[in-house]
């Protein structure tokens, strides 16, 4: 039901907020994060489109540019913005004319990175800090910087950001938490004993006259914001109310306009990935009590971005006067039209964020449910309506790719009718909320069979779809998503083995002593070791790779390192495992070191393996002979975006682990591209 107009003005959510000159249509924003768009440095079409449709979505504000560098010696290590030099103006000119045309405002994020850089990266200049102290996430040994390297960084945070006021960006924010104002202000990085060392006032001098210096050049008609630490959660950093001492002596400078609260420090793994930028394995929004104690203190308006993903959360950190702007930066990646989808009433068909960090993948900005997300040149946030005939589609498969199937060519109003032999959809997904901190991957199957429901599909769930069945149909599509089965064939004594899915399953129980073999880097093995030490079992877990969960994000990587370490598991890597024998009661693992050549021998009551899977591809093959294009997926076809082309009878694809053994992500992209042109 479509909210009424009163309900709208009513909405903390939708009231405006203005700051100095700036209104803001309402109180949702996207924080800056290096979405990995850049092309040179610059943000070229790619970038801005991907910023665009949230933009168009409804959004009140989004920045952009996490962590765009200033000068020459802050290098791009993930893929960052250059706004150190004047060829940025016109791409900024045109971003912002482009996210204006919808009233939303845009701001960029300028920082210098300090000892956060890379001293192999870019120009191979060495990094700088206050003090040559070394941070182990990005490896250098910064050089103290002296006076000159001081007002050389001062005078380009300024040129920065009178090239973003040139750009006709609404302002701009600096990064302090971790990076080079942050560095100075922190008693762990910054054991300077001059000027701008020591006591908190000498520590906040540096800041400072970056600030004096972005309004000397980009003038009072500018915002100015300063996203800093509320409080960095370790021992010799900076304690929740130091950060609120902090903030007083830059709000009573007058030179900013808003502070954005991070939450613990960025220069660990484990610091980034939990403290920084939680996932799915934290509660919802586990910093806004803190941000809240912040905002009582300083007088400023305080944004904040951390898990908060659902609009209860939202609605309730403005209503409580925890917040100002409520920053949903990875709801907004999961869907960038959820403002517009609230405020008409929609709120059961936003796509949710289910905080699985792929976005923070190599693949960023790659939502592993949304595949249109970072493609916005070539994919679709909003699925069209077909211009030509209904055709009947019947999909075989109700895992993440048989349902975005269903969902797309739902879209598209053609009639569909879904076949799944579980008597719950979700394929593997169910699997991998078992056990495990990535139970709210749950929601990627809730909201695609809410919309299936929505959009009139068919569903037939317990229901084993053979080539009589699915030609019953008269279909003139067909799409198998049967997935794959695990892959064990190759592996000699492969009946002694327990296989991941029967593990986690249930289906067999937790020996005394198990040997857990990860030939993958995913997720099921991990999920298995965890499992198999909460259950009591002395645990090993052996893997091909040279580190865990290779495969795996780093957020994803640290969260599982945590669990893996608490649960005691014994861990070897660099070993592929060969071949296992009975040996009495036990089983006997042989392994080869993968450097060595080294043959290795592990007695134990249990070896459970996971190999990925093959697919389970025998209806696909039973139907090619009945099809107009047997089966065939042309691949040139596929990437440009257009119909298939197809002969005489129905036309055939199969899609995800049904091809080959892939990820959600892979398995969902894989049918919006074919199906949101059918």
């Amino acid at each position: 039901m479509r909210p009424l107009k009163t309900e709208i003005m009513t909405d903390p959510l939708f009231q405006p907020l203005t700051i100095r000159h700036v209104t803001f249509k309402n109180r949702f924003m996207s924080t800056s994060h290096a979405c990995g768009l850049e092309e040179g440095g610059m943000p070229k079409e790619r970038y801005q489109r991907y910023h665009e449709e949230k933009a168009r979505g409804g959004i009140g504000l989004t920045m952009f540019g996490g962590s765009s560098n200033v000068a020459l010696d802050s290098p791009s290590v993930f893929q960052q913005l250059y706004v150190g030099d004047d060829e940025v103006i016109p791409y900024l000119t045109q971003f912002s004319k482009r996210v204006h045309q919808y009233g939303a405002a845009i701001m960029c994020q300028i920082t210098h990175l300090g000892r956060r850089g890379e001293p192999y990266a870019g120009h191979w200049l060495p990094t700088i800090g206050p003090s040559a102290i070394r941070e182990t996430l990005h490896r250098s040994f910064p050089k103290e910087m002296d006076d000159d390297d001081i007002a050389r960084v001062v005078k380009a945070y300024g040129q920065s950001a009178r090239r973003c006021k040139e750009g006709g960006l609404d302002g701009i924010e600096t990064l302090g938490n971790s990076h080079l104002i942050g560095q100075f202000l922190s008693p762990s990085t910054n054991k300077r004993t001059d000027t701008y060392g020591g006591s908190l006032e000498n520590r906040c001098r540096f800041g400072l006259m970056v600030f004096e210096e972005i309004r000397r050049q980009a003038g009072d008609d500018f915002l100015v914001g300063f996203r800093c630490a509320i409080d960095e959660a370790m021992q010799e950093g900076l304690s929740q109310d130091e950060c609120i001492e902090i903030a007083l002596v830059f709000e009573r400078s007058g030179y900013i306009d808003f502070f954005n609260g991070n939450y613990g420090r960025m220069d660990t793994l484990l610091g980034l990935a939990v403290d920084n930028m939680p996932g799915m394995a934290s509660p919802i929004a586990p910093w806004l009590q803190s941000v809240g104690a912040f905002k009582r203190e300083v007088n400023l308006p305080v944004f904040h971005a951390a898990r908060i993903t659902d609009i209860a959360t939202a609605r309730h950190s403005i209503q409580e006067g925890l917040l100002d702007m409520v920053a949903m930066t990875r709801a907004h990646i999961a869907d960038p039209h959820l403002v517009k989808k609230l405020a008409d009433g929609r709120e059961d068909e936003i796509r949710p964020c289910v905080g699985a960090t792929h976005c923070m993948s190599p693949q960023r900005p790659v939502c592993l449910h949304n595949p249109a997300t970072g493609r916005e040149i070539k994919m679709p946030q909003t699925v069209q309506p077909s211009d030509g005939p209904q055709r009947k589609a019947v999909i075989v498969g109700g895992g993440p790719a048989g349902l975005e199937a269903a969902r797309v060519l739902g879209e598209r109003g053609h009639q569909v009718v879904l076949f799944e032999a579980a008597p719950k959809l979700g394929g593997q997904i169910l699997m991998g909320v078992q056990a495990s901190w990535r139970a709210d991957l749950a929601g990627i199957v809730d909201w695609r069979s809410n919309e299936a429901k929505r959009l009139g599909v068919d569903v037939r769930t317990s229901q084993y779809a053979e080539l009589e069945d699915v030609l019953a149909e008269d279909p003139d599509i067909v799409i198998i998503a049967t997935g794959g089965v695990p892959d064990l064939d190759w592996l000699e004594g492969v009946e002694h083995c327990t296989s991941a899915w029967d593990f986690l399953t249930g289906n067999a129980a937790v020996g005394e002593e198990v040997l857990i073999y990860d030939g993958t880097g995913r997720h099921p093995a991990l999920q298995c070791s965890k499992h198999a030490a909460t259950s009591g079992a002395k645990t090993t877990l052996v893997s091909i790779d040279g580190e865990m969960a290779a495969e795996l994000t780093y957020a994803e990587r640290a969260i599982w390192k945590q669990n893996i370490y608490e649960a005691g598991v014994n861990m070897t890597f660099d070993h592929r495992l060969i071949r296992i024998e009975k040996d009495g009661n036990r089983l006997t693992a042989t392994l080869t070191n993968e450097a060595t050549g080294q043959i290795a021998e592990r007695t134990v009551d249990q070896v459970v393996v996971e190999h990925g899977t093959i697919p389970a591809d025998d209806l696909y093959h039973s139907l090619r002979e009945h099809s107009g294009n047997n089966g065939v997926t042309d691949l040139d076809t596929l990437l440009s975006n257009a119909r298939q082309p197809t002969g005489a009878g129905f036309e055939l694809h199969r899609i995800g682990d049904a091809v080959a053994s892939r990820n959600i992500a892979a398995a969902v992209y894989d049918a919006l591209r074919l199906c949101h042109v059918m």
